[in-house]
């Protein structure tokens, strides 16, 4: 399993749109993906990140190929400052602690 972050700073005004966009996304039970959730700074309202968890990195690589992937990247255009980022973050090997 992996988790990624997205990175997203949203114009003034276009904060709840995005949010809705978001829902419809994992609402479509993307392939792969286990776990969503969005998050917003409090220190600023307009910056988000989305958490998700995903089966395996060729699972959210697919995603990223996806023609819903590339809907959604061109509809965010319009309503994203700058570019997005994306973190990928994996777990390290399990090993035993001894307490």
């Amino acid at each position: 399993m992996i988790n990624i972050g997205f990175y997203y700073t949203v114009k003034k005004g276009h904060e709840r749109e995005f949010e809705e966009k978001f829902w419809d996304v994992v609402s479509t039970n993307v392939k792969g993906m286990t776990s969503a959730k969005l998050y917003r700074n409090v220190m600023n309202p307009q910056e988000y990140m989305i958490y998700t968890e995903w089966e395996s990195l060729e699972a959210f690589r697919d995603f990223m190929k996806s023609e819903g992937y590339r809907e959604t990247v061109d509809y965010g255009k319009s309503i994203l400052e700058g570019v997005p980022s994306h973190k990928i973050l994996q777990p390290l090997e399990e090993t035993e602690v001894k307490a």
